[in-house]
């Protein structure tokens, strides 16, 4: 097994050299996270369902990757799920699983192309920290919810071991903007001994 990409995946670096790297491992991707047991999606789509009544409602799988996240809310009882993502080649993965209603191609720090209420849930599994998205995109996502709705994240170790990063979603909560239903430690990517923390907050 070639560990180089996940080597590669927890260095900071800039949008476009984000992208770049996304795009060159698409081809590898599920296969290499794959054999280390590659457990968040799972977990997070099952954390949200526990807070949703109608899993009919449009959820937004926001840095969809491959779609292994899309695969798992799916999986998961989810009905009606849209995708975004920096990297081309991987919407290109992800369109092929068939689990996704529309898929959109962004550029980082784009404004979100929806309006607050047209999802009941967004989803951003994997997607804040170091060598991804900045924890900036977490207050973009907040901000595009409507009240009541619902938002699913992970922060991975290498995620949590940056204090900015839980310090935001503190903030949110403790000024009563949200309040925080579920977080729980446990598997990310078993094989590199790698865990994460999955969160479920609602907007108020």
């Amino acid at each position: 097994m070639s560990d180089n990409f996940l080597d590669k995946a927890y260095s900071a670096r800039d949008a476009a050299s984000t992208r770049e790297l996304y795009d060159k491992w698409s081809a590898s991707y599920e296969a290499e996270v794959g054999e280390n047991g590659y457990a968040t999606p799972e977990r997070c789509a099952k954390a949200l369902a526990k807070y949703t009544d109608d899993p009919t409602q449009p959820i937004l799988d926001f840095g969809c990757g491959t779609g292994l996240s899309g695969l798992a809310l799916k999986l998961g009882g989810f009905t009606t799920i849209d995708g975004m993502d920096l990297s081309a080649d991987m919407l290109a993965q992800a369109n092929d699983k068939g689990v996704y209603r529309t898929l959109h191609h962004v550029e980082a720090d784009a404004p979100l192309i929806h309006a607050p209420g047209d999802y009941a849930a967004i989803a951003a599994i994997g997607v804040i920290g170091a060598g991804a998205a900045p924890i900036s995109v977490f207050d973009t996502l907040m901000k595009g919810l409507a009240k009541g709705g619902l938002m699913v994240f992970s922060f991975n170790d290498h995620a949590l071991q940056d204090k900015a990063n839980e310090a935001r979603v503190s903030e949110w909560i403790d000024c009563g903007a949200a309040c925080l239903l579920f977080r729980e430690h446990g598997p990310h990517l078993p094989g590199i001994n790698l865990k994460s923390n999955v969160y479920v907050i609602e907007k108020n």
